[in-house]
């Protein structure tokens, strides 16, 4: 009988592994072993950062809000529309990491059963607040014309993100779908006939 720990013991294992570089960058840089990236490149598979898919935050807030709500209890069931609102239009530079630490950080906050602006942490707010450049607008700049550039965007940009989709778009900005579509109207909007 050999000694204990020293017999080979066959083993099937599968090893994932993901990182937000491009290893093999790292390998052309010999910071990363390259005998250890082929062993473990056998299929690559590149997610887009959470900014590049913003379709799919409603998806994972929901997701992250089941979870919360199993492990808390707390009858937290939905995330109001202005929240995320703000939600969608955040950058998310530690993507869904930090997209999820959000959403738990909110739902220990919460005190009614939907997560509204004021659970978001204050930072994450106020750099949504902060994309707003203002020192673009030029001086002499209008109101009405500046809000109406800013309704337009707003409108272009709901729209982009629930690819065309007008009832969703409409919900996302939270006006009626009758006053978007007089809006894609007024400004004159090329979209396509999703409804």
């Amino acid at each position: 009988m050999p000694a204990l720990g020293t017999a080979a013991v066959p083993i099937d294992a599968r090893i994932l592994s993901s990182s937000r570089h491009d290893v093999m960058d790292l390998v052309r840089a010999g910071t990363f072993r390259e005998d250890l990236y082929y062993r473990l490149n056998v299929m690559t598979l590149e997610v887009p950062p959470l900014r590049q898919r913003r379709e799919d935050i409603p998806l994972l807030v929901a997701s992250f809000l089941g979870q919360s709500r199993a492990a808390t209890g707390k009858p937290v069931k939905d995330v109001s529309r202005e929240a995320m609102r703000i939600v969608l239009q955040y950058d998310w530079p530690g993507n869904v990491r930090e997209l999820e630490n959000v959403i738990e950080r909110a739902m220990v906050l919460c005190q009614s059963n939907q997560i509204k602006i004021s659970d978001l942490p204050k930072e994450f707010r106020n750099n949504v607040y902060n994309s707003l450049h203002f020192e673009g607008i030029p001086e002499d700049a209008k109101l009405d014309e500046t809000l109406a550039m800013i309704e337009k965007k707003m409108i272009e940009r709901a729209l982009k993100l629930t690819d065309n989709v007008q009832s969703q778009a409409a919900d996302l900005l939270g006006i009626g779908k009758s006053g978007l579509n007089w809006k894609i109207k007024k400004f004159k909007l090329d979209i396509g006939s999703k409804t």
